[in-house]
């Protein structure tokens, strides 16, 4: 599948500002096997003094801002064309549950695709009890570590109402379980608790989603958004395996991936600090085109 992608971020300040630093993650990634960037570019309103580009250590391509001088608005804007490559896992070789933690302790890979560095506790992900106890449920049904994952995937999507209202960007995984509503990263953040809980490493996705429109309506531009989904590690004979608890599903065709990382905090789409003597408003819009 090729996809043409569009992302607008707008942030109108009450007031200028200056003396910006920011890291944007906003590009899609190179990815072997799962998917493959034909071109990418960033247009930045207004242009930035300084700007660089590094690799963080989870891969993710990152644009480094500096603004000194004062403006009122900021715009950042990426436009993509990708390829995406991703296939089925196919047969479920992953290990049991019970036999996950022999894999993971003969694994010595410490690169940033290690499953070491998702098994803990992280800034956004605690190890929540009662999200552990919720996914613990689920073992006595699970023959395996990917079945496990897949199950605790369509039971949270069962469970959990999508309310883009019920929570913030910094509610605690612990606050949108209680509350059993959310958006995706809410959901991902939940699964990935769950998991980790159970001895499975787990990490966060961020990405686009190609979404379709009802029947017979058009498609309203700008209507798709950022996404984020889970990544679950299924032992050495299958790997990460992605899987989106908020459509109840596998990531698919229509899953583009911006960057891994631990939890939100690692793939922030945008992170930063600025001199401000007010507040600010923020729109997103997003557009993921098939081309024919």
């Amino acid at each position: 599948m090729l996809y043409d992608i569009r992302l607008k971020l707008e942030y109108a300040y009450d007031a200028p500002v200056s003396g910006g630093r920011h890291l944007a993650r906003v590009f899609p990634a190179n990815l072997p096997g799962i998917q493959r960037v034909v071109a990418a570019g960033l247009t930045l309103l207004p242009q930035p003094s300084e700007q660089t580009e590094f690799t963080d250590f989870f891969g993710t391509r990152v644009a480094s801002l500096t603004y000194r001088s004062q403006h009122d608005a900021l715009e950042i804007a990426v436009a993509a064309r990708v390829e995406v490559l991703r296939k089925s896992p196919g047969i479920d070789f992953s290990p049991s549950p019970e036999k996950l933690g022999d894999e993971l302790a003969a694994t010595w890979d410490m690169s940033a695709l290690s499953p070491h560095h998702f098994v803990a506790a992280s800034p956004r992900v605690d190890l929540a009890p009662a999200i552990t106890e919720y996914a613990r449920e689920n073992i006595g049904k699970a023959v395996t570590v990917h079945q496990l994952a897949n199950d605790l995937c369509l039971r949270i999507h069962a469970d959990f109402a999508y309310d883009g209202e019920a929570t913030l960007v910094d509610t605690p995984v612990s606050e949108a379980f209680a509350l059993k509503r959310g958006v995706c990263q809410d959901f991902a953040h939940i699964m990935i608790a769950g998991l980790r809980g159970l001895g499975v490493p787990a990490g966060y996705v961020s990405g686009f989603l190609r979404t379709m429109p009802p029947e017979g309506e058009q498609r309203l531009e700008g209507a798709d958004a950022m996404h984020a989904w889970v990544k679950v590690w299924c032992g050495r004979e299958m790997g990460w395996i992605e899987f989106d608890p908020t459509n109840a599903m596998r990531a698919g065709q229509d899953h583009i991936v911006i960057g891994y990382g631990r939890d939100y905090s690692d793939v922030a789409p945008i992170v930063g600090m600025l001199r401000s003597a007010g507040g600010q408003e923020t729109t997103q819009a997003v557009d993921v085109l098939e081309v024919a």
